[in-house]
């Protein structure tokens, strides 16, 4: 059986946050498909995840892809922009223009791109006509570029509606919590022809705790995230990759 070899990159959406784990670290759709693809093939593949949370489109390409591909994967998944978009002079186009810098590269590596489009955070955020646009607009880009290359692997989640719902998001209604980044990795793995768990597809975790007030929300979420804009700073400064190199992933037990 072919060995598979999956590198992620990206920004927070590909490092896992909102899925945290008792002891605080961080899974996501990436670790999670990692493990249904491993299941699926009943052996070992060998994963790594190069993604850091705040990172803008550009700077996933320029700091990620090249260790990425020097791990000489057979899979490569990317997305990005999501960060881009929320910046106020926002260029689609440019943001797009990542995706086929990604696409080449692993072309000219013989790496199989697999394309992730976020998930649509915006009927819970502020300024939800605008990221609804942006998100489409972004979308649409993407998809411009890699329309007539059948062989790159996609995983489309901007479209889907009931990944909008409130059950699949975290406390801070920008990132995916558990139930979320199940359902991604679902799509990912149906993408790449191994099937995943029919529950992963669904809500299935009950909120921990009531959703915030306003007021509250505003405190604890919006008014850190425009601090470091003000200060141009991200969240994800001083952070390394969760996997670096190269890490067995083996079937589960049972």
């Amino acid at each position: 059986m072919t060995e598979v070899r999956f590198v992620a990159i990206g920004d927070s959406f590909s490092e896992g946050v909102g899925d945290e784990l008792p002891d605080g670290t961080v899974r996501g759709w990436a670790d999670l498909a990692a493990l249904g693809w491993a299941d699926a093939l009943g052996e070992p593949i060998s994963y790594a995840n190069l993604a850091i949370r705040g990172r803008l489109a550009w700077p996933v390409v320029e700091e990620q892809l090249e260790p990425a591909l020097a791990l000489s994967p057979t899979h490569l998944s990317f997305n990005a922009g999501g960060n881009d978009m929320l910046r106020p002079r926002a260029d689609i186009e440019h943001i797009a223009d990542a995706f086929t810098r990604v696409l080449r590269r692993c072309d000219e590596a013989g790496v199989t791109l697999i394309v992730l489009s976020g998930a649509n955070p915006s009927a819970q955020l502020p300024l939800t006509s605008l990221i609804q646009r942006r998100g489409d607009e972004l979308s649409a880009a993407m998809l411009r570029r890699i329309q007539d290359r059948p062989d790159v692997v996609q995983a489309l989640n901007w479209p889907d509606r009931e990944l909008s719902r409130p059950e699949y998001w975290a406390e801070d209604r920008l990132h995916m919590n558990a139930n979320g980044h199940h359902r991604v990795a679902a799509r990912v793995l149906d993408a790449v022809g191994a099937g995943a768990p029919g529950e992963w597809w669904h809500a299935h975790d009950a909120p921990e705790s009531e959703p915030l007030s306003t007021a509250a929300y505003y405190r604890r979420h919006v008014g850190p995230w425009i601090k470091r804009r003000v200060t141009r700073r991200s969240s994800g400064d001083g952070r390394r990759p969760k996997f670096a190199d190269w890490t067995e992933v083996r079937p589960s037990e049972g």
